[in-house]
This record gives C-alpha cells, sequence and structure tokens, in this order.
C-alpha cells in the first residue's frame, strides 16, 4: 500500500488557543511529506497561539473559518489535543459541527490526547473504540465510547476510520497511521 497524500486536502482543526505545538506540527509535516495538503481551521480566521505544555509556543495562521469549511474539500480531519484546545472547540457549536460532519460523510478522522473532547460534544463515539489521554477515559466511555491504552487505535466499527493516539511520545505511531488512513481512504 502506497501513502500518497498527492491532490488531497486535510484539515486540521484547531481552537484560537491552546493547541499543543507538536501535535499540531507533526502530524501536518507527515501530511506534506506524503503529498497532501494541509489546512488550519479555526474557530475564526488568522492567529493561532500554540503551546507547549502550559508555555506559549509559536503562533500559526487559520486559513479558514469552521462556520465556513465544507467537508466535501477534504479528504479527513485531524484534531490535536492540548488541553484548552478541545475544551474551547467543544463550546462552538461551528468546530463541532465541523468534526461531526466528517462522521457523517464516512470520513476519516485522527485524534489525539484531549483531542476526543469535540468528539464527544459531537456526539459520535457511541460504539467506538479509541484511545487518548488517561483523563479523558470517563468523558468517552460516558459517550458510549470503549477507551483502551494504546500507543495509537484504529476503529473500523462506524461509519468512518477513527485513528487515535494517547499523547506526544505515540506522534510517531499516530502520524504513520494517519497518513497511512487518509491515503486508503476515497
Amino acid at each position: 500500500m502506497t501513502n500518497d497524500l498527492t491532490g488531497k486536502k486535510v484539515a486540521f482543526l484547531v481552537a484560537q488557543e491552546g493547541v499543543e505545538q507538536v501535535e499540531l506540527t507533526q502530524p501536518w509535516e507527515a501530511v506534506q511529506q506524503a503529498g497532501g495538503s494541509p489546512v488550519l481551521v479555526s474557530t475564526e480566521t488568522g492567529k493561532v497561539q500554540a503551546f507547549n505544555h502550559l508555555t506559549e509556543a509559536d503562533t500559526f495562521e487559520a486559513d479558514v473559518a469552521a462556520a465556513d469549511a465544507e467537508v466535501g474539500d477534504y479528504a479527513g480531519l485531524v484534531l490535536p489535543g492540548g488541553v484548552a484546545n478541545p475544551d474551547n472547540l467543544r463550546t462552538n457549536s461551528d468546530a463541532v459541527g465541523f468534526a461531526k460532519a466528517f462522521f457523517d460523510a464516512g470520513k476519516p478522522v485522527a485524534v489525539i490526547c484531549h483531542g476526543p473532547w469535540t468528539l464527544v460534544e459531537a456526539e459520535v463515539l457511541r460504539g467506538r473504540k479509541l484511545t487518548s489521554w488517561p483523563s479523558v477515559r470517563t468523558d468517552i466511555v460516558n459517550a458510549g465510547g470503549s477507551w483502551v491504552d494504546e500507543e495509537v487505535t484504529v476503529c473500523t466499527d462506524g461509519p468512518n476510520t477513527l485513528v487515535s493516539s494517547r499523547k506526544p511520545d505515540d506522534l510517531p505511531a499516530f502520524c504513520s497511521k494517519t497518513v497511512e488512513v487518509l491515503a486508503s481512504s476515497a
């Protein structure tokens, strides 16, 4: 199987503040190295403040606001973590709706660390198996999901393929599996 993403755009959904920088940049680079075009989608266009844990890191420019983003334009969705990032996203109906639309369209979604909070809010985890940062476990279980403690988990028991990982240490496996799944999607 080839991991070629040439001609595919991949949405990266983040809040204006709080995304864990490495969970944004490493999957972004993996998509680019596979020939894909990552697109930064946020609650608004403009500056996105990333963090290294609790310390401000670099800023990035969001290309598209979630309210204006069309799922049909993208091969899949990546949801980076960081504690504040998904907590902010889950309170934005446009961001939650955008994430949910990938499930409705049967398109792959990759999520890491605290990122599943957005999916809990989108009510798309019932019957799905995934992993996350350990503190998100109870939220996943309460949303009807099955939580596992694994480096990377791939769930196909639903309308789409869901890739998940626990933390930054899992990024090599997460990036590899995300690119593989995106490349094999229609």
